[in-house]
């Protein structure tokens, strides 16, 4: 079917509600955070209307900029693993029965019902050293006495890639069900095996799908706020951790929100990421 263009100007006014809700609740509040970000921090606490580039040198600063780089490392730690477990899962889901992938999908989906409150002190609980997965180790023989397996950066890791993997399948899962079997059929007759099937074949018809899921659960890890604090030390804080401090404890607001001006030209910049890349695959 031909898409006819708007011809009148009142074909436009679907576009009203949702333009005007787009501006009320993101234009107006981001540009005030940007107007924020060039103010002047007086000693007192508070903050004077100015328009000074101290917020955006002291974020460039060696420590802030330490934040920065290990925000977006884990982040894409996080997208690199929800994808590499959430692909041949989905995959293997995509040719169950159609009764054992409702159980999965509705499993996934009371996942994503629990907050990450409820996520983080589950997994601290499991990581523990008095109720721990490691007294279980030590009752079965395999260790001499229990340990904590928390705070540290595999803890904070695990907990993220849990809370990001139902989204993961939940994006995969159409694509890969709409994949035409018969190509990993026609792959196996030439001789290929199935793992080998699986990554010339299903990867590849798969590649925008998959880089447009990464950037969606990078974005995802990236505003991550709990789960660090809960399973992390403070040197394995993310920036949005560093953004409420700054704003809530030590009252730097055009600091925290110099900090949050640069997260969401990020977060957009993901965005508009994806957007083409969804474009260049209709293209083709």
């Amino acid at each position: 079917m031909r898409r006819e263009p708007p011809k009148a100007t009142l074909d436009y006014a679907p576009l009203a509600f949702p333009a005007g809700m787009l501006i009320l609740f993101f234009v107006v509040p981001f540009a005030t955070m940007i107007a924020v970000s060039f103010f002047k921090r007086d000693p007192t606490g508070f903050y004077s209307p100015d328009f000074v580039f101290d917020n955006y040198a002291r974020f460039l600063s060696f420590f802030f900029g330490g934040v920065l780089g290990f925000s977006l490392a884990l982040a894409i730690a996080v997208a690199v693993v929800c994808v590499a477990l959430a692909l041949p899962f989905t995959y293997l889901l995509a040719r169950m029965s159609r009764k054992a992938q409702v159980i999965w999908l509705v499993a996934l989906l009371s996942v994503l019902s629990l907050s990450e409150v409820i996520i983080g002190f589950a997994w601290s609980t499991l990581f523990s050293r008095t109720a721990g997965i490691t007294n279980l180790l030590v009752m079965v023989g395999l260790m001499g006495s229990p340990v904590a397996l928390m705070p540290n950066f595999g803890a904070v890791l695990t907990g993220m890639t849990y809370q990001a993997l139902p989204y993961t399948v939940l994006v995969l899962y159409p694509a890969i069900v709409r994949l035409d079997p018969t190509l990993t059929e026609a792959a196996r007759t030439l001789g290929a095996s199935p793992l080998r099937a699986f990554f010339t074949v299903v990867v590849p018809a798969l590649r925008d799908t998959l880089i447009a899921t990464l950037i969606m659960v990078f974005i995802f890890a990236l505003g991550s706020y709990l789960l660090p604090q809960i399973l992390g030390r403070p040197s394995h804080w993310t920036l949005s951790v560093l953004i409420t401090d700054q704003a809530i404890y030590q009252s730097n607001m055009p600091f925290a929100a110099a900090m949050a001006v640069f997260l969401v030209l990020v977060t957009l910049g993901m965005v508009a990421l994806t957007l083409l890349i969804g474009r260049k695959g209709e293209a083709a």
